[in-house]
């Protein structure tokens, strides 16, 4: 498995990663259309020096995808922080180790660029994705809350 910055050409298998969720699709995300909206999206991340749209791949399929957004902040002296964000395995190689693979991946990165903390939220059903953040080191250690607008 190879990991790198996402292209343009790849957005459209990162949406159907995305997409390919139970969970994605009761918020009405079932589709890999590629809008104007995700598009623009893309450009966005592509342009700003704090945030990757990383892929996974395997020859030429993309098996993986994350999106990593770093954070500047004034606690913990100043130190960046990485947000790690849309973490998909494709559902026909989860168990085969890759996304370990990828987040080890993403943890080094913040650990290089000198981030003090990598955090990331994960639905409340996703039980296991929760074991699975746990056994990579990760800690329940906040509630997070959204608002839908």
């Amino acid at each position: 498995m190879q990991i790198r910055i996402a292209t343009r050409a790849d957005v459209p298998a990162v949406l159907g990663l995305l997409a390919d969720d139970d969970i994605s699709r009761t918020r009405g995300f079932g589709t890999a259309e590629v809008g104007p909206g995700v598009w623009a999206a893309f450009e966005a991340i592509d342009a700003d020096d704090r945030n990757y749209l990383i892929v996974a791949t395997d020859g030429d399929e993309v098996v993986g995808t994350c999106q990593l957004t770093l954070i500047p902040g004034l606690t913990r002296g100043g130190a960046e922080r990485m947000l790690i964000e849309a973490v998909r395995i494709s559902s026909a190689r989860r168990g085969e180790g890759l996304g370990g693979e990828l987040m080890r991946w993403a943890i080094e990165r913040a650990r290089a660029r000198g981030c003090r903390i990598v955090q990331l939220t994960t639905d409340k059903r996703r039980t296991d994705a929760h074991r699975f953040y746990e056994a990579l080191g990760f800690e329940a250690s906040h509630e997070g809350m959204k608002l839908l607008l």
